[in-house]
């Protein structure tokens, strides 16, 4: 996974290196004549007809740097962008927006390798893993599955005693349900048992969140069956929701597909949430789709970077974690207001009523992105 991650890297930097325009640095040192591509005559660092840079380098080292360029996107315009993304986020939308684009990082591209770069770091944060109390949630589990079973035997014997030796059809039913239900609660606590004794049959850790969802997925935890998309898979036996189920039966695959699908259609985030941006200015002339679209990048540029910051920190030291995190909260809702009022020039009030109607419309895209996420990446 990790390999892979470093390669969508790899993919995403030169995807966005290919996006950017060069910025005129190239060939200073040169004397200048006729390009080398089509031939024109030229007297700056670039072809005025092609665009080619009128030095053309033919060493080993400047083609390592070429690479170095294309995948970390390293130059100058970084810093000029960075600071503006973080701190003054609406001056650089609108001067985007208003063409003076040669400073800074184009949104696209700043995007493409943020994400990229969050999942790659993603990868490699330790899974948390169970404690030392997974012998005592053990037995505490035991304890409360044997509490259910001696209750629903109870039950069980209260209606056989109340229906008498011919019970009517609906009391059968009743009794065949309770039936059921303590011979469900006896073989999970029989499990639970052999589990506690001999450790898992599957392989899987007792107690680990592997174990715990491959149980509900497949209905022997004791509890009600994983329900998906509305439907019982169970009774259905097809479709979405029994599909999905059948993956989660192997938890470490179908949270590794959830990442592999996640950062491959992470870009749907982009068209999901333009409309909800140009829903805000619907009765506003003068902005159009294109500067709604350069606002949502930037944006989910720096949602990016300030999540991939709180599991950062929260995986080096618990107490900074417990800093950052409800900080990088908190600067949720204060970098979406400074964005929207800069970079549309509003007034206070009407930057404050669509801060806080996109922040409840971020809730209806994320679950739009979940939803797909989960279909595309465990639905089929």
């Amino acid at each position: 996974m990790d390999i892979e991650g470093a390669g969508a890297v790899v993919t995403s930097g030169l995807a966005a290196g290919a996006i950017e325009k060069p910025t005129g640095k190239a060939g200073e040192d040169h004397a200048h004549g006729v390009c080398s591509d089509c031939g024109a005559e030229t007297s700056g660092n670039f072809c005025a007809n092609c665009g080619q840079p009128t030095h053309v380098h033919r060493s080993l080292l400047h083609l390592g740097e070429e690479l170095l360029h294309g995948v970390m996107h390293f130059d100058a315009r970084i810093w000029r962008t960075l600071p503006l993304l973080w701190l003054n986020p609406g001056r650089l939308t609108r001067e985007w927006v208003e063409g003076k684009r040669t400073r800074f990082v184009s949104p696209l591209a700043i995007f493409l390798f943020t994400l990229f770069v969050m999942f790659f770091a993603l990868s490699f944060m330790p899974h948390p893993e169970s404690k030392s109390g997974e012998a005592a949630e053990m037995s505490e589990r035991i304890a409360s599955q044997r509490v259910g079973l001696a209750e629903a035997e109870k039950a069980l014997i209260q209606m056989r005693a109340e229906s008498g030796a011919q019970p009517d059809p609906t009391m059968q039913m009743a009794i065949n349900a309770g039936q059921k239900l303590v011979d469900d609660r006896r073989a999970a606590l029989a499990r639970l048992e052999i589990e506690q004794r001999d450790g898992r049959a599957d392989g899987l850790k007792p107690g680990s969140w592997q174990a715990s969802i491959k149980d509900m997925a497949t209905g022997e935890s004791g509890e009600t069956k994983l329900k998906v998309m509305g439907k019982d898979a169970e009774k259905e036996g097809h479709g979405v929701g029994a599909t999905v189920l059948k993956k989660l039966q192997n938890p470490d695959l179908a949270v590794y597909k959830l990442q592999q699908t996640m950062y491959k259609f992470a870009f749907l985030l982009v068209p999901l949430s333009i409309p909800f941006v140009a829903l805000l200015f619907l009765w506003k002339r003068g902005f159009t789709l294109y500067d709604h679209g350069v606002f949502v990048l930037y944006s989910l540029t720096f949602m990016a970077m300030l999540l991939m910051l709180m599991v950062m920190s929260a995986t080096i030291a618990g107490w900074l974690g417990g800093i950052v995190i409800p900080l990088g909260l908190l600067a949720v809702p204060v970098h979406v207001f400074a964005q929207m009022k800069g970079a549309y020039s509003l007034s206070w009030f009407s930057a404050l009523w669509r801060t806080i109607a996109l922040l409840v419309f971020c809730n209806i895209v994320v679950g739009l992105f979940v939803t797909a996420i989960i279909y595309l990446g465990l639905g089929h």
